[in-house]
């Protein structure tokens, strides 16, 4: 037996099998996305080099302060280079723990939020008048 469809019907029933394609296509994708970046986290899991702080110069040059081992060093990352420029002994560093690395999106966004609703309530300055 089967089941005879009419124009607006069978318009109706692509466009289901439509969006049940495309929403199967994104979960496929978000997985896949997902594992990829497992992946790669285990990969640099050594923790024997991390960047610490850029800071960009123009629009392709960075300097970086990075930690190799126990030596943290500046260098100058261009287009085409990266050049070490020196080293830098730990008791002249600012190492702030407020932005950790271990933060999920979630606790970094609300942190953000929390931040922008206390600096808005804070009364301005009018003392320009």
């Amino acid at each position: 037996m089967s089941v005879l469809l009419t124009g607006t019907e069978s318009g109706y029933a692509q466009l289901i099998a439509v969006l049940v394609i495309f929403v199967l296509v994104l979960g496929v994708t978000a997985l896949t996305t997902k594992w990829i970046s497992g992946y790669q986290k285990q990969q640099g899991a050594s923790g024997n080099i991390e960047v610490i702080e850029t800071s960009r110069l123009a629009n392709n040059k960075y300097l970086q302060i990075i930690r190799a081992g126990e030596t943290y060093m500046v260098i100058a990352v261009c287009k085409d280079t990266v050049t070490m420029l020196g080293e830098i002994p730990i008791e002249q560093l600012k190492i702030s723990q407020e932005f950790n690395s271990g933060l999920g999106f979630r606790e970094l966004f609300e942190k953000a939020i929390r931040k922008n609703s206390t600096n808005a309530s804070e009364p301005k300055d009018d003392s320009s008048k």
